[in-house]
């Protein structure tokens, strides 16, 4: 039984070949946390500026450098075209099949969501954190889009892929979780009964056509796993023998294990969640068009009316 639960050749987006799971969660949230700091230092720099009245502004020492076309703000401005654009790489790397080369496709997701989270506070250490008239239009949409792209992330990354992000067979996900489950098995010298006891999503009605509902389920489906694995490891080192497991081992275990029960929500949530996922898609393409017409306006506003070192003859 424990010999073929631990045979599989399958893969996932967030395995490694040998079997350790890959942290994408934590990647994302120490890259926008260091990724972060720069522009709220500025900010913090600039809040005597920032917080005068529009008429005082002109009048403060922090004006060449904290205005839309000072020093720090039109530093802030380009950087945001910059990385603005850098967001559009992403839509031609899932579309060219060819660009495999640059890197898994989960891997450019985390660093979109990255990029898309930076974009708002830095264009508004650009704008000098005031939003009005097409500037503010531009920045709405940009807030919309990126905090859409939170949601796309989490819906993304609940549907079970391969490393070169192509969507996994249900055959696939079923044998990923027989292999991980002997792993399981092998680590804890648990019975394989007992693993997947104790693993098994508790049944539930199915959450209908409702968007809301399906991400309601979603999201009760992630504190469910958090459960179960506690509910594992606790277990186990209550029936563990006198040398009781490390922490390296338990940690291991933990991640095991919700790795094999995400696999089997995944599986459970396949078609709502893809159903979700392209809603998702097609409402978030209008703001991100609007941000992209507005940013493109502003530029070309900015450059030919001389707000900034470029000139156009």
């Amino acid at each position: 039984m424990v010999t073929q639960l631990q045979n599989s050749s399958t893969t996932p987006a967030d395995v490694t070949p040998r079997g350790r799971t890959r942290a994408r969660g934590p990647f994302v949230s120490r890259a926008v946390f260091v990724f972060l700091l720069p522009p709220i230092v500025a900010t913090a720099a600039g809040l005597p500026y920032y917080t005068l009245p529009l008429s005082q502004r002109l009048l403060s020492p922090l004006h060449p450098w904290f205005r839309p076309s000072g020093y720090v703000g039109q530093t802030a401005g380009l950087l945001t075209l910059f990385l603005f654009l850098f967001l559009w790489l992403y839509p031609v790397r899932k579309r060219l099949r060819f660009l495999a080369w640059t890197g898994p496709l989960g891997r450019w997701l985390d660093v979109h969501v990255v990029v898309g989270l930076l974009v708002p506070v830095v264009g508004a250490v650009h704008a000098a954190w005031r939003f009005e008239g097409l500037i503010g239009l531009g920045y709405a949409a940009m807030l919309v889009v990126a905090l859409s792209g939170v949601v796309g992330r989490y819906l993304y990354v609940r549907i079970p892929r391969a490393r070169d992000g192509l969507e996994l067979s249900r055959e696939e996900v079923a044998g990923e979780r027989r292999r991980l489950t002997g792993e399981i098995v092998a680590s804890t010298a648990l019975p394989p009964e007992l693993v997947l006891g104790l693993l098994s999503p508790a049944a539930a009605p199915a959450p209908g056509d409702n968007i809301f509902a399906i991400i309601a389920r979603m999201v009760s489906d992630d504190f469910a796993r958090r459960r179960a694995t506690r509910k594992l490891v606790t277990y186990w080192r209550r029936t563990a023998p006198a040398v009781p497991p490390d922490r390296a081992r338990l940690r291991r275990v933990s991640r095991l294990a919700r790795r094999e029960m995400a696999f089997s929500q995944q599986i459970r949530m396949l078609d709502h969640t893809n159903r979700v996922f392209r809603f998702w898609d097609t409402a978030h393409r209008p703001f991100a068009a609007t941000a992209f017409l507005a940013v493109t306006v502003h530029v070309i506003v900015v450059v030919a009316f001389g707000a900034t070192w470029i000139r156009i003859p």
